[in-house]
């Protein structure tokens, strides 16, 4: 073989060709086989196009190429009611929505007892408003109100010059450090005094300004404790700056036509803004807009060399900008991933010191041949391996019967761990390429990202934004593996020494850890304060370890993830001081509590009976001493034993399945608990 044909062999466009054209292979290979089954049985029924969908099932959807092809089973998903709409939206298999509801199906089974996926939601007056329920009256007013916004946009509450100053300091030390280095710092400094008039009392619009302003509010107002009362509603310090926002989607609706790179700018931050308000559905939205953007200014190319390359590294860092932000949303909400990659991607940005200089922003190099826009690279390769995994894990065909989840069939789900584990492992090398610069060290001298002795050693006098750049990769390391690992914790019996039981429990110890790290960080420092993000992944673990107490009540992990979840309470306090969601959750959690350990109680004593039914079946009631005492019992936080109990009795009380699911109910809406009104309303205040 010449050269010039092993070059060939080796380039990523042939080695594509190489794998769509096996992926062909073995298509036309299921098509035989399925052809031959058909021929040596005629009983065998072609499943039909269209499953029915039951009331809160997890169906399997269904695709085809041909009708002589059997149709795939994939992970399904889940209609929802958010908390402010009447409408459903749909959340994937790998959504926190999904999984909390596997949880409310255990409770049904558990508890006998059914109930209507409409009762997932509590009722409320904002619901109620815009559906076929609101009066007249409540019409009319949501007109006067809608009239009044309009006019309140060009008339709103926004800030001296001075304040606008100190909100933009924020950012530069925040978002553009720990999160998309997306803007030229010189180049925006320069923009935003230019738009100022001679008097120095007025400036000019600017859709950019508005929004870094907008997210410098947002940021600050939320990590000072008891700041909101000055410059936002009483509800929540997550909307402040709304009146930027607001004005911002008004500018840039004059840009769509004509976008610039700052136009995609917007969009970008637009989508950090929402989501750390918890308005998912429409920062989803909002980043298919910016898709659409970014493929119209040509960033899904890679740059020519002819370019001067601080041009082309800040294309590329707005091209892997958008492309982590579409892999947050769609990994979060179970969603289809808007942007792929081809063998025309731009290439990865550069970190080097020539890059930092041409950056716009003057931060010192870090040593270790790294910089401040190191972080930048390696969050991004993080979320290429996470996305890897998810990808290749939710679209492998199940081989499920109709009708059944991957949870009813063990030997799939075994498939299924076995087929994730090497992906799971190149999670977890990643973390070897991380620079030492980059990665916070432990007390105990362990491993950086490992999810034992996590007590971390913060470098006193190193730079808050680097200390915050080591803190969030770590524990995003951590939810993204937690996630990944989440849908092996399964709620029925299931065989120990099983690569999903290993799966399983690799999700409670990275939950286990980040829940320590942010605790620890919180209640010691101010590196997180105010970090919105770093609270929606403590809520997503907290209910994850929820989930893993009631399906493993009998281990010795519970411990450590039942003292997890009472230490996610403390978490959510501290974000309380500045924002309300995070008060709503320590109220949820600590309510839960009580409940997962009655819970945890019944599915111990059911699955001890159980084991001893085995051995005789003359005493199915009877639980006798050395099963009890043969495994670790979980406690709480007052060390008495979650199963502790005078007698072996059941007495529901108010823990109906009515009065549990009233707590799940108020779960689902933390990630969408914001009124749209918190953005839109007519309400006073920046």
């Amino acid at each position: 073989m010449s050269q010039s044909d092993k070059e060939k062999i080796a380039s990523l466009p042939h080695a594509q060709r190489e794998i769509e054209s096996l992926r062909r292979q073995v298509k036309d290979l299921q098509r035989e086989l399925w052809q031959l089954r058909q021929r040596e049985d005629k009983h065998i029924p072609s499943p039909p196009a269209n499953l029915p969908t039951p009331e809160l099932s997890f169906s399997e959807s269904s695709h085809s190429e041909s009708d002589n092809v059997s149709q795939g089973t994939n992970w399904g998903g889940i209609y929802f009611r958010t908390a402010r709409s009447p409408h459903e939206t749909w959340y994937g298999p790998s959504s926190l929505f999904y999984f909390m509801g596997r949880m409310t199906n255990f409770l049904n089974l558990t508890l006998e007892q059914t109930q209507s996926k409409d009762q997932m939601v509590p009722e409320s007056v904002s619901r109620r408003l815009d559906g076929p329920l609101a009066s007249n009256d409540e019409k009319l007013e949501l007109y006067r109100h809608d009239s009044q916004t309009r006019n309140e946009t060009e008339h709103g509450h926004y800030l001296t010059p001075t304040q606008e100053e100190y909100f933009l300091d924020l950012y530069w030390n925040s978002y553009h450090t720990s999160l998309f280095p997306i803007i030229d710092e010189i180049e925006f400094k320069q923009h935003y005094r230019s738009l100022w008039t001679t008097s120095g009392n007025a400036r000019k619009d600017s859709a950019l300004v508005d929004i870094v302003i907008a997210l410098g509010m947002q940021y600050g107002i939320s990590m000072t404790p008891n700041m909101k009362y000055q410059f936002a509603d009483n509800s929540d310090a997550t909307i402040a700056g709304r009146w930027y926002y607001r004005r911002c989607q008004s500018l840039l609706a004059y840009e769509l036509e004509s976008p610039t790179l700052a136009t995609l700018q917007c969009h970008i931050l637009s989508i950090i803004y929402l989501c750390s308000g918890s308005f998912q559905n429409m920062s989803d939205s909002t980043c298919a807009v910016a898709v659409r953007t970014v493929h119209m200014l040509g960033l899904h190319l890679d740059p020519p060399q002819t370019m001067p390359r601080k041009e082309r590294e800040i294309r590329k860092r707005l091209w892997w900008a958008l492309l982590c932000a579409d892999s947050k949303l769609g990994l979060k909400l179970g969603r289809p991933f808007l942007l792929h990659q081809t063998n025309t991607t731009p290439k990865l940005p550069g970190d080097d010191v020539e890059a930092a200089m041409l950056s716009g922003s003057s931060f010192a190099p870090l040593g270790d041949n790294a910089t401040w826009l190191s972080f930048n690279l390696h969050h991004t390769t993080l979320f290429l391996v996470a996305r890897e995994a998810h990808t290749a894990f939710y679209s492998r065909d199940l081989n499920l019967q109709n009708g059944q989840t991957v949870w009813d069939d063990f030997n799939t789900l075994e498939s299924q761990a076995e087929f994730i584990y090497p992906f799971v492992k190149k999670l977890e090398n990643w973390t070897n390429g991380v620079p030492s610069t980059l990665a916070t060290k432990r007390k105990s001298g362990s491993r950086p990202f490992a999810t034992v002795d996590v007590d971390l050693e913060i470098e006193q006098f190193a730079p808050l934004w680097l200390q915050r750049q080591r803190v969030i990769l770590e524990l995003m390391y951590h939810n993204l593996s937690a996630n990944l690992c989440r849908p092996f914790i399964s709620f029925a019996l299931t065989p120990p020494l099983t690569v999903v039981e290993e799966m399983a429990f690799k999700c409670a110890s990275h939950a286990i850890a980040l829940t320590k790290i942010t605790y620890q960080i919180l209640s010691s420092t101010t590196i997180l304060s105010g970090w919105h993000e770093v609270f929606q992944w403590q809520w997503n673990v907290a209910m994850t370890l929820v989930g893993f107490v009631l399906a493993y009540p009998r281990i010795s992990m519970t411990v450590a993830a039942r003292d997890a979840i009472n230490l996610s309470v403390s978490v959510f306090d501290i974000f309380g001081n500045s924002f309300a969601v995070a008060n709503s959750a320590a109220t949820i959690v600590r309510n839960l509590i009580t409940k997962i350990d009655f819970l945890a109680k019944h599915a111990w004593r059911r699955q001890s009976v159980l084991e001893n039914h085995k051995e005789d079946t003359s005493q199915v009631s009877a639980i006798p001493s050395d099963i009890v005492t043969s495994q670790p019992e979980p406690y709480m936080d007052n060390n008495s034993l979650i199963f502790q109990s005078p007698d072996n009795s059941l007495e529901f009380g108010d823990m109906s399945l009515e009065s549990m699911q009233d707590m799940f109910h108020m779960a689902f809406d933390i990630d969408q608990w914001s009124d749209l009104s918190g953005i839109w309303s007519q309400a006073g205040g920046v």
